[in-house]
């Protein structure tokens, strides 16, 4: 018989406590090498539990071993947004539809590419529908998505170029070649206030709104995009001072487009116009 000494365990005792401490140590390395495993999966680029892109596929043909690398898919989506039109479509398209069909003319090789060019649809507008010839200047262009403002206007012998009016442009119809369409105008010097723009309107139409000038004259026209025809013009009227309101009355008619351009110019003291205003109106049965 073996007597234990103070302070001394005995032998099974020691025994029994190196293994289990040998145990726990063993448990503490596999949990460390869990936890590495997957910090080592989780560590890819990805959120955690979003699905992950395919890895690349390996083919071997022999002794050679080619990678092909198989791309990630796209994360996202997009769907081209529709584009509205919120404005009175004034010139030089009529309509949507006919917008598309200049769009799929243009495709197909047509001409007219300065539909696609809202400083030269402004002068367009100016110079070939208005017949203001003398207002051939582009003095300033702001673009911001799908509207723009262009100012158009001429230069007097020996001054800087004057601005006539702002035109007010905006893309009509689908697409990235949706054509630029004028649809009013910002007013400054003369305004045209009267009729409201976009009111349903019909023939007499009292025409007016605000100017600042000395001995102006003003000219009113009510016109149409389909014909460029005039159809009802006044002239003569007095008009000057300081933001001073003008009015009066023109008779149309022969109406056959939804929408007619009301153009208001005043003029005389360098060149016949000096500055316009137009505004839209709806026609009514």
């Amino acid at each position: 018989m073996t007597e234990i000494g103070p302070g001394r365990a005995p032998d099974h005792l020691v025994r029994d406590v190196r293994a289990r401490l040998a145990i726990a140590i063993a448990c503490l390395a596999i949990i460390a090498l869990a936890v590495t495993m997957v910090v080592l999966v989780n560590d890819s680029g990805e959120p955690s539990g979003s699905p992950q892109a395919p890895g690349p596929t390996v083919t071997q043909t022999g002794p050679t071993v080619t990678v092909t690398a198989t791309p990630k898919p796209s994360q996202t989506t997009s769907t081209p947004a529709h584009r509205t039109f919120r404005y009175q479509p004034l010139w030089p398209f009529t309509s949507e539809e006919a917008a598309a069909a200049w769009q799929q003319a243009y495709r197909s090789g047509g001409t007219q590419p300065w539909h696609l060019d809202p400083a030269q649809t402004a002068l367009s507008f100016t110079t070939g529908f208005l017949d203001f010839e003398e207002i051939d200047l582009v003095v300033a262009k702001s673009v911001r998505a799908d509207e723009a403002y262009v100012s158009v206007g001429y230069r007097a012998e020996g001054n800087r170029p004057s601005v006539a009016a702002v035109v007010h442009l905006a893309r009509l119809g689908q697409g990235d070649d949706a054509p630029w369409e004028v649809v009013g105008t910002r007013d400054s010097s003369l305004t045209l206030t009267q009729p409201r723009y976009g009111a349903a309107a019909r023939s007499p139409l009292t025409v007016g709104g605000r100017i600042t000038g000395v001995d102006e004259a003003i000219r009113v026209d009510v016109r149409q995009a389909s014909t460029g025809a005039r159809l009802g013009t006044v002239g003569g009227v007095p008009a000057g001072g300081q933001a001073q309101p003008w009015s009066t009355q023109v008779t149309f008619q022969g109406a056959t487009d939804p929408v007619l351009v009301v153009v208001a110019a005043t003029g005389g003291h360098y060149q016949g116009v000096e500055a316009f205003a137009v505004t839209a109106i709806r026609t009514v049965d």
